[in-house]
């Protein structure tokens, strides 16, 4: 069972995933700081001074903070924009990459282009 177990935690996948669940905590406690200590202030101010997190609503002696769920919103809206153009910026750079190997390859020079037209007739041969 140990040996088993062994296998399991060392396939590349589980490693990939711990290491992404591990990034995405520390990424998700910069992205709360840039919404709290950058940008959430930044809203009060240009709102005349209004803390979202502080805003309740008081019905028959229960409390209802919409704040808070307000300013959960706005941390779901950051970080799922940030996410989007983190995602962006590498499928861009993944797409130059393959335009660059594209390039790489359609310029094959003489020599190569002939010795791949000389395999070819070699296979054909091969079969006949």
């Amino acid at each position: 069972m140990l040996k088993e177990f062994k296998e399991f935690a060392m396939k590349g996948n589980v490693v990939d995933l711990a290491v992404g669940v591990i990034i995405g905590g520390a990424f998700g406690k910069i992205v709360s700081s840039l919404v709290n200590d950058v940008i959430m202030p930044l809203f009060g101010i240009i709102l005349g001074g209004i803390n979202f997190t502080s805003l309740t609503l008081n019905i028959r002696g229960t409390v209802v903070n919409y704040g808070t769920f307000i300013q959960n919103i706005v941390d779901f809206i950051i970080i799922s924009f940030t996410i989007f153009v983190v995602i962006k910026v590498i499928n861009k750079l993944n797409k130059d990459r393959q335009k660059k190997e594209e390039v790489k390859e359609a310029k094959k020079s003489e020599d190569i282009v002939l010795l791949e037209e000389i395999r070819n007739l070699l296979k054909e041969n091969r079969r006949v």
